[in-house]
């Protein structure tokens, strides 16, 4: 998850240069602000984590954690008046 200010047109442009690395980088908004990526291992997991440093805007905070597949697949969903499907789980990577 992140913050980032947009309270100038420097910032938007920031921001949405923020925004745009992520989708570019596999990144897919679970909601406003928060995103997630599936990471075949913690190796794969680091190259994102220091990609997502790289472009952070000087004045942006941005929280990263790492979750299991089980774990990812264990979390809750809850809507008000507006009921949407759930995303899917990303597909686990296997190699023979």
């Amino acid at each position: 998850m992140f913050d980032l200010p947009t309270d100038t047109e420097k910032a938007r442009k920031d921001y949405t240069h923020f925004r745009k690395n992520l989708l570019k980088d596999g990144f897919a908004m679970l909601q406003y602000s928060v995103y997630a990526r599936h990471c075949a291992s913690e190796e794969n997991a680091d190259v994102h984590y220091r990609r997502v440093q790289n472009f952070l805007p000087p004045d942006g905070e941005v929280r990263l954690i790492t979750l299991t597949d089980k774990q990812f697949e264990k979390m809750r969903i809850f809507w008000g008046k507006m009921r949407k499907p759930a995303p899917p789980a990303p597909k686990q990577l296997e190699l023979f």
